[in-house]
């Protein structure tokens, strides 16, 4: 895992209010995910490509 303290995790502002949701950060080769109910337990790495198509994928 490659995530400091430094990184900049962002949670979606349509799960703002109710701590149920998860958070991405920018790492340097992948995208950082985590639940914001157990920030302790870690996250998950997805690869870029991956992470466009989850992407595409949610919005449709």
């Amino acid at each position: 895992m490659t995530e400091t303290n430094q990184t900049p995790w962002r949670t979606a502002s349509y799960s703002v209010d109710n701590n149920n949701c998860v958070e991405v950060a920018p790492l340097p080769s992948s995208t950082g995910i985590r639940d914001t109910k157990d920030r302790a337990l870690g996250h998950l790495e997805v690869r870029p490509g991956a992470w466009r198509e989850l992407l595409c994928a949610i919005k449709e």
